[in-house]
């Protein structure tokens, strides 16, 4: 769910109307009355949703393909739409809303800085990805993950090796060890050895050159399959020794890396798990299905499509805190302004006035990046205020 019942208030604070789609919070635990109670209004229809102003979604454009086809055709020009909408890897699904004149935000693609810090879904969902992940993992392995001193004997803890140390990865580790396993964990970021210790895991060091693994903007880059073949042969031992593998490892608009091949799942012990959290962008393990279960050679291997919808109460609760700091950024004096100066908008804006105009996006599709996004004339005879440029401020609408 977008937007949680306490998210309406400080909406409402400012100036919007807020329509809650029929129902959409219920299956989160929100129901439609708690909206009701903070000021929102319960929409009769989709069409009215879809009329509005500002729409606030979890998925749109290329994050919601089965659904944004029929949306977008039904928006009002010059609405804004602010969701997660995977425009670096479904590209020509921004086309669309350029064409209908919708502005559209992209909440993935928010840099990475501390302002922007409150505004990270990404961050929010690899959160929760990351505790359901080891969760689980633990309930398809056929043994449990602490150590016991019984009347029968001791039970050895359950071993678990984590690839991937961003925050999913970490949130994976300190569960694991809360549940009483045995945990290791990887990284092709040295720098992340301390905060994988201070979680209580053995960081495991393979001499491989690390230089290029990050872009400037703190996320993943794609390396060379020489760099994928010699870490694979070097975590070879350590997946064999484990109960349970965890990886993390995605790249943005780009099919995830293949660190598990299908030898070293082979070599593993039969009822181990495999916990691909890469499994949207093809997958981590050679034998990973998005969105299905695989077990090849007593080893199963688990391929979920959306592990943060598990735990739909917190990921909603989070996610509206994302997506409302993010709107509320962008509101000024009663008003939305879209600051092109601003790096967070700069960034995050895909669609305007009838383009596309992220330059990462523009290099996808091919096409050369306005240098100026076209003004709009005043949607009045009145004169715009000098110092506002047209085009960019949108009027907060109070009354029906």
């Amino acid at each position: 769910m977008a937007l949680v019942p306490s998210g309406v208030s400080p909406l409402v604070k400012v100036g919007f109307k807020v329509l809650v789609e029929t129902g959409a919070g219920t299956a989160a635990g929100f129901p439609d009355e708690q909206y009701v109670q903070k000021g929102a209004k319960i929409a009769a229809s989709r069409d009215e949703i879809l009329a509005a102003d500002v729409l606030l979604q979890v998925r749109a454009a290329g994050a919601n393909a089965s659904r944004a086809a029929d949306d977008v055709g039904r928006l009002r020009s010059g609405a804004l739409v602010i969701a997660t909408c995977d425009p670096l890897g479904e590209p020509k699904s921004a086309e669309p809303y350029a064409a209908a004149g919708v502005t559209l935000l992209a909440l993935e693609l928010l840099p990475r800085i501390t302002r922007a810090q409150s505004m990270d879904i990404l961050s929010s969902m690899a959160t929760v990805a990351g505790y359901r992940a080891v969760l689980v993992a633990a309930e398809a392995l056929p043994k449990m993950f602490p150590m016991m001193m019984t009347a029968a004997g001791t039970l050895a803890p359950a071993r678990v090796f984590v690839v991937g140390a961003g925050v999913a990865g970490l949130q994976a580790i300190a569960t694991a060890k809360r549940l009483g396993a045995v945990v290791s964990a990887y990284d092709v970021r040295a720098a992340v050895k301390e905060q994988c210790q201070s979680l209580g895991a053995k960081f495991v060091e393979l001499q491989l050159d690390t230089g290029q693994t990050e872009d400037k903007g703190g996320y993943a880059q794609v390396m060379d399959e020489q760099f994928y073949e010699k870490q694979r042969e070097m975590m070879t031992r350590v997946v064999a020794e484990s109960d349970v593998v965890i990886t993390t490892a995605a790249v943005p608009g780009k099919k995830a890396p293949i660190l598990l091949t299908r030898p070293m799942v082979e070599g593993m012990a039969p009822g181990s798990v495999v916990m691909d959290l890469a499994a949207e962008r093809g997958g981590n393990c050679e034998l990973t299905r998005p969105g299905e279960t695989v077990v090849h050679s007593g080893v199963t291997i688990l391929g979920p499509a959306n592990l943060a919808s598990e735990v739909p109460y917190h990921a909603s609760q989070m996610y509206s805190k994302n997506i409302t700091t993010f709107l509320l950024h962008l509101v000024d004096k009663n008003k939305i302004k879209l600051d092109l100066d601003d790096e967070i908008v700069r960034d995050t804006l895909i669609t305007h006035r009838g383009h596309v105009v992220n330059e990462r996006v523009c290099e996808l599709l091919g096409i050369t990046p306005l240098a100026d996004v076209p003004e709009e004339k005043p949607s009045s005879d009145e004169p715009a205020e000098a110092d506002e440029p047209q085009g960019d401020i949108y009027d907060i609408k109070k009354d029906d």
